[in-house]
């Protein structure tokens, strides 16, 4: 079976930039690992990566993430404090 190139316009689809959880990380002076560690949920290192540089997260994982942002700042965000991107897009 062949598998087509893929086309450029899909990974910037996919590619969103860097988004506000990076910068909200470094304000509050945490770190990937602290989510990873606070996370009631499982998620790993890369996970967070991905979040902060705008990797395409599913809607489970976003929430996983913003849980765990919220356990480690212990402060409440919503889903627009983190991500500039809606999940259905």
């Amino acid at each position: 079976m062949m598998t087509r190139p893929m086309d450029p316009k899909d990974e910037l689809k996919r590619d969103l930039g860097e988004q506000p959880i990076a910068e909200l990380l470094t304000r509050l002076g945490l770190k990937p690992a602290d989510l990873v560690d606070a996370s009631p949920d499982q998620i790993t290192h890369k996970m967070v990566a991905r979040a902060c540089k705008g990797r395409r997260l599913t809607p489970k994982v976003q929430a996983k993430v913003l849980k765990a942002c919220q356990i480690a700042a212990n402060e409440t965000f919503q889903h627009g404090d983190l991500f500039n991107y809606d999940s259905k897009s």
